[in-house]
């Protein structure tokens, strides 16, 4: 934890929250400001920065967590759906965001909002980053090299 990291000054007690779930690994509370009603966060009780930093347990456990607020969401508010996603963006340490949906854009982006409120664009083609997924996906199958080799571009 550190000192000037709001979510470990939460887990810690030393700034208050509304808790919804807390064990021994992780803390679950009451968006500041919520994109609707019951909008979550889940943060690690350890300060990791990057989601790629979460040890596995902790993933876990804020994935498990997740589950049981999707649950109790649908059940208080009688939302279809609920959405969850990591982010760190505003606030330094990897944490999870677990929404109720009322509207399937409640959680979207507004690129996928440029043909309007109802319908969705679809990418032109597999560019940038989804070619190069292809590409390591296709190296990873190739029995010749060993896991420290990287192929020329």
């Amino acid at each position: 934890m550190t000192d000037t990291c709001i979510f470990c000054q939460i887990a810690r007690a030393a700034v208050p929250a509304h808790k919804l779930i807390e064990d021994d690994l992780v803390l679950a509370f009451l968006d500041l400001h919520p994109i609707c009603e019951g909008h979550a966060l889940i943060n690690s009780k350890q300060h990791h920065p990057w989601f790629e930093d979460l040890p596995e347990s902790t993933a876990l456990r804020i994935m498990s967590t997740g589950q049981q607020l999707a649950r109790a969401m649908k059940r208080e508010w009688g939302a279809e759906r609920v959405s969850a996603f990591y982010t760190g963006i505003h606030v330094p340490p990897a944490h999870a965001h677990v929404v109720p949906m009322f509207h399937r854009h409640d959680v979207t982006s507004a690129r996928y909002l440029e043909d309007g409120f109802e319908e969705f664009s679809l990418p032109p083609s597999l560019g940038g980053a989804a070619l190069a997924w292809q590409k390591l996906a296709e190296w990873k199958t190739q029995p010749q090299l060993g896991s420290d080799t990287l192929p020329e571009p």
